[in-house]
């Protein structure tokens, strides 16, 4: 799936964050396959096993909760959008969707989960390190969080440009990225937030 522009989904009408985040839903059609889908679900299911205890934060429209509830997970999926939220309870329905609030802490145990599932996701979050933190308390000791998000190393961007995509076009502000990464920067911010064993690929 796209990542969708705000000047697709229309302005937002009281200029609030909820507003945006269903803005963004709003702009992609109902059903579509999320990016990478294939690649991203062997990578969760090779984590994941029938009993887990799985959050799927910053779920969307529930596509991999309903793959995750399909092997016999016990699925909690979140997200910011209540749009989003609305498209997962359809699309996951043996999975406890709930919407949680731009910043707030999860309103979830400590120790909870097994596997923390943050597909696509922390590039679109304001407060990163609050989130991770978030993340550390409510993940059991030992599990495992699972995170995708786009690369953008240097060489990777210098043949972009010699190609003759513009910078401009990866970091237009009208998109709904709001944090680039590198593999040593999300390296860095997980060792940061006190994950011991970190393997980014």
């Amino acid at each position: 799936m796209a990542n969708p522009h705000l000047d697709r989904a229309g302005p937002v009408a009281s200029g609030d964050v909820e507003d945006w985040r269903d803005a963004v839903w709003l702009a992609v059609p109902a059903g579509a396959e999320p990016e990478r889908f294939a690649e991203r679900r062997e990578l969760l299911l090779t984590h994941v096993r029938a009993g887990d205890r799985v959050l799927d934060l910053g779920c969307g429209d529930g596509a991999f909760a309903a793959v995750l509830t399909g092997v016999g997970a016990e699925v909690t999926a979140v997200d910011v959008s209540g749009e989003a939220v609305l498209r997962a309870r359809g699309r996951a329905p043996l999975a406890r969707v709930s919407q949680v609030g731009e910043g707030a802490p999860l309103p979830l145990a400590e120790d909870a989960f097994d596997v923390v599932w943050m597909g696509e996701t922390i590039e679109h979050v304001a407060d990163v390190v609050g989130l991770l933190a978030e993340v550390r308390r409510v993940l059991r000791w030992g599990g495992t969080l699972l995170v995708t998000t786009p690369n953008l190393p240097r060489l990777g961007v210098a043949l972009e440009a010699l190609r003759g995509r513009p910078l401009e076009e990866r970091l237009d502000p009208r998109a709904d990225h709001l944090r680039f990464f590198t593999a040593r920067t999300l390296s860095s911010a997980l060792h940061d937030a006190g994950f011991a064993e970190v393997s980014v690929s």
